[in-house]
């Protein structure tokens, strides 16, 4: 199949807003800049859908994508971002894990780091609630287009290492801005949607909006 809709639905605080129907859903995670809108809006080919800022930090809701009626998107709170009370990044935290420990329809929580830095321990405490969540712990590393293939090559053996990551997981380099990896992003998303028996595959979408 090939997306036909995709809509903004609700931006939650709590879990008692988030949507009660039981459709898949698959989770973006990461700090704030590094993209998590962008890859959104490049996967469905829609520029505006989910908002980017230009305010690191701005983003402090769980917001849900409907795509066909068949799965959603979930864009988390941005953290890692300096200008923010204490108090304020502990709220933002307890936000994701009360998500990521309490929804039952969660198949799959994406990682995102910039491939040009080391991860920031911030970067390590989401990995590790990810995979301590019970989660594969795959990552996207964005913004490729900034580094040449032997640089971008380098980058992912140091998130490997700074993450800890498992031989088997994934790690997935992207750029927004030139949509690469884009394909093997949705390869894998229908992988996941098979693994976990739902009968939903896409179709390599177009870059026509």
């Amino acid at each position: 199949m090939k997306i036909k809709n995709s809509s903004f639905v609700i931006s939650a605080v709590s879990k008692k807003q988030y949507p009660e129907d039981a459709l898949p859903e698959l989770a973006f995670a990461g700090r704030s800049n590094v993209g998590k809108s962008s890859l959104i809006n490049m996967l469905l080919n829609r520029r505006g859908l989910a908002k980017t800022s230009s305010t690191p930090g701005k983003t402090q809701l769980v917001n849900f994508y409907d795509i066909d009626g068949l799965f959603r998107f979930v864009d988390l709170p941005g953290y890692g971002f300096a200008k923010v009370s204490k108090t304020q990044k502990a709220s933002w935290g307890k936000i994701i894990e009360t998500y990521l420990q309490s929804r039952e329809n969660l198949l799959e929580v994406f990682q995102l780091v910039d491939i040009r830095h080391k991860p920031s321990g911030e970067d390590k405490q989401m990995y590790d609630w990810i995979r301590n969540s019970g989660f594969s712990g795959i990552v996207i590393a964005t913004k490729a287009d900034k580094l040449g293939k032997q640089q971008i090559a380098k980058q992912m053996k140091v998130i490997r290492n700074e993450l800890q990551m498992t031989p088997e997981a994934v790690i997935i380099p992207v750029s927004a801005s030139d949509r690469s990896g884009k394909y093997q992003v949705w390869d894998l998303i229908n992988q996941i949607f098979e693994v976990n028996a739902f009968d939903i595959h896409l179709e390599r979408q177009n870059t026509s909006e």
